[in-house]
């Protein structure tokens, strides 16, 4: 008897592997451009030119995606996360207002992406829940812009780790904020009359940011501290928002909900309730690019 695995485990640990983030294209039986989001890409062969992406079974367009002379692979650019979240959500039409052309066999470009691959069917293998598209690489072309980029269900951009670096030598206030997770559960701190908000704490000017030890102070649980989520604040009071994540224990300090069961209204700091907001957002969206493919 093969082994079994918890579906929700074994997603979380797939889900430790940063990928970029691609929206791969075809067009349908009636020449109408169709499309999904997916981090499941890889480079192939040099010789002959091949790359690979996996779509579910269960995708509307597998047949389109199968059985048609081809795909094109958009690896998004880091200004792009808007195009991944319309990919991967169930839309009438994911192409309105979107700025793409053919490519030279025919399927959708979008434009300033990192790069792009046109490539002809291969070959599909069956692979359980999924279909692994075999693509030939017809034609290609990159740009200096650098890919967005996704791990443990978020996104993450090198401009943002750049901009965090410079933000906690240069801001006099700068704060260290995290969104620290456990088994998909956010920790929030509460105060005396019932409002919450997420860890934060100072970061001394020119000096490294001590996020893991301040946060495994304040909850004696293990932490380790991910990539930046977002830089937000305004002149002298500039806040860097970390994706941490959190080990076994009883927390000594905070709350733990589910994105979906945040009390955002208990959350007074409108910027950090709107930072919530995204990353709630995003994952309901996204919870796992490789598995959910709202197509």
């Amino acid at each position: 008897m093969p082994p079994t695995h918890d579906p929700r485990a074994l997603r979380d640990a797939f889900g430790a592997f940063m990928t970029g983030v691609t929206v791969v294209t075809a067009l349908d039986a009636q020449g109408r451009p169709i499309g999904f989001t997916a981090n499941s890409f890889a480079s192939v062969s040099l010789d002959p030119p091949l790359l690979l992406v996996c779509l579910a079974r269960s995708s509307r367009n597998l047949a389109a995606f199968t059985q048609g002379p081809g795909f094109a692979v958009n690896v998004l650019a880091e200004h792009q996360k808007d195009i991944s979240n319309r990919f991967a959500q169930p839309v009438q039409d994911r192409f309105a207002g979107l700025a793409w052309r053919a490519g030279p066999h025919g399927a959708p470009l979008i434009e300033t992406v990192a790069a792009w691959f046109d490539c002809a069917l291969e070959r599909v293998v069956e692979a359980g829940d999924h279909v692994i598209l075999l693509g030939r690489v017809q034609a290609f072309e990159h740009s200096a812009a650098n890919g967005l980029g996704y791990v443990r269900g978020s996104y993450f951009t090198p401009r943002l780790a750049e901009e965090a670096t410079r933000t906690a030598s240069a801001a006099p206030e700068a704060r260290a904020v995290a969104i620290a997770t456990r088994e998909d559960q956010v920790l929030l701190f509460e105060d005396s009359q019932g409002q919450l908000r997420l860890p934060a704490f100072d970061i001394p000017q020119g000096e490294d940011a001590t996020l893991a030890s301040r946060l495994r102070e304040a909850t004696e649980l293990p932490v380790v501290v991910g990539f930046v989520y977002a830089v937000c604040g305004h002149g002298r009071e500039r806040r860097i928002v970390y994706r941490c994540e959190l080990g076994t224990g009883v927390a000594t300090h905070g709350v733990f909900f589910a994105p979906e069961a945040i009390p955002l209204e208990r959350i007074g700091d409108e910027e950090m309730r709107g930072i919530l907001q995204q990353y709630v957002g995003e994952s309901a969206l996204l919870p796992q690019l490789p598995t959910r493919q709202a197509d």
